[in-house]
Formats: structure tokens, C-alpha cells, sequence
């Protein structure tokens, strides 16, 4: 087992995770919606806890559908409230409604949400080659940066820690190790 590896260690869900989506390049708007509402709902708790609600999750808001979680009616938002697959958090629960507004706003601004967050760093993934998961940040001015103008667009559950965690889960940071196998 490789360091990289050694925070997913003993638990498959998570060593799938860390080897074929942690820090992998993505631009599907879908897919980085999805990882701005889970690393919202990590917030206060581990993110074992969220990747292994991850399914009910899609399936309470609609696959992330980013329009149809924009929709959703304050029933159905409170309906979640008992569904004991969910952090039922009503915060976090009625956030994913409005992110999705915020985002569709960032859509029509930037073509798309993709565009919005590779802006900043246009377009380029971040890789400092680390060798040991101590030099590993939890936050950074790039990720204090984003997560500021994600809370001035109305974007909830985004401070700097969270927002450098999104940053890793859609690949525009890649901090796999330098000798990591799934770089």
C-alpha cells in the first residue's frame, strides 16, 4: 500500500474512489455539481461518511441533475429530512437547491460551470509532484480565492478547506504522489 493510498486503506468504496476519480481531470458540469454538494455535506464529518451515501444522494436529487435540483419544491427538500441515508442537516439538504440556482446563474455567465471553475486556474490542473502526504495542503490561496467568489455568487457549504477538497475531487489539483500508481 502506497501513502497516497493509506487514507483509503481497508474500505473498497474509498480505494475506488482514490484510484480512478480523486483528482482525475473532470469537465462535466454534472459531475463537479455532484462534488460541490457532497464535499458541502462532508462539511463537520468524514468524507467515508458522505462517499458511502454517495447513492442515496443521487438518488434524492435526481442524479444531480443541476435544473431539476434548482426546482425542487421546499416538500420535497423537507421530505428528505427522514430519509436516514441522507446527513439530514437541513442546512446542508436545502443547499443542494440552492447551489444549483447559483450554478445555473454561473451557466448562463460562463457558458458553463466547467468554465467557471477552471477559470481560475485557466484552464491548467495543479500538480506540485508532492512525495509524502504531509506536504499536502489543506487549503491554499487558489482555494481561498474560489471558495470567496463562490460565496459571493450565493454558493453555500464552500469555505477554503471544502472548496481545496472540490478542487482535488474535479482534478483541477492532482496531488496524488509523485509515485503513486493512479497519478
Amino acid at each position: 500500500m502506497n501513502e497516497c493510498r493509506s487514507w483509503a486503506a481497508g474500505d473498497p468504496l474509498l480505494e475506488e474512489y482514490h484510484d480512478h476519480e480523486w483528482c482525475q481531470i473532470s469537465h462535466d458540469d454534472i459531475h463537479q455539481f455532484e462534488m460541490l454538494c457532497l464535499e458541502g455535506a462532508s462539511v463537520g464529518l468524514s468524507w467515508k461518511i458522505i462517499m458511502h451515501k454517495r447513492e442515496v444522494y443521487r438518488k434524492a436529487f435526481h442524479g444531480f441533475d443541476i435544473r431539476k435540483c434548482a426546482e425542487m419544491t421546499d416538500e420535497e427538500l423537507e421530505a428528505l429530512m427522514s430519509d436516514t441515508g441522507l446527513v439530514r442537516n437541513r442546512n446542508k439538504i436545502f443547499s443542494v437547491r440552492s447551489n444549483a440556482k447559483a450554478v445555473l446563474d454561473i451557466q448562463q455567465e460562463f457558458g458553463s460551470f466547467d468554465a467557471y471553475v477552471w477559470h481560475f486556474t485557466e484552464g491548467r490542473q495543479i500538480d506540485e509532484q508532492w512525495k509524502s502526504m504531509k506536504e499536502v495542503p489543506a487549503v491554499t490561496d487558489l482555494s481561498r480565492r474560489m471558495s470567496s467568489d463562490m460565496k459571493k455568487r450565493g454558493i453555500r457549504f464552500m469555505g477554503p478547506v471544502i472548496t481545496y477538497s472540490f478542487m482535488q475531487a474535479v482534478g483541477i489539483v492532482n496531488d496524488h504522489l509523485a509515485d503513486c500508481e493512479y497519478r
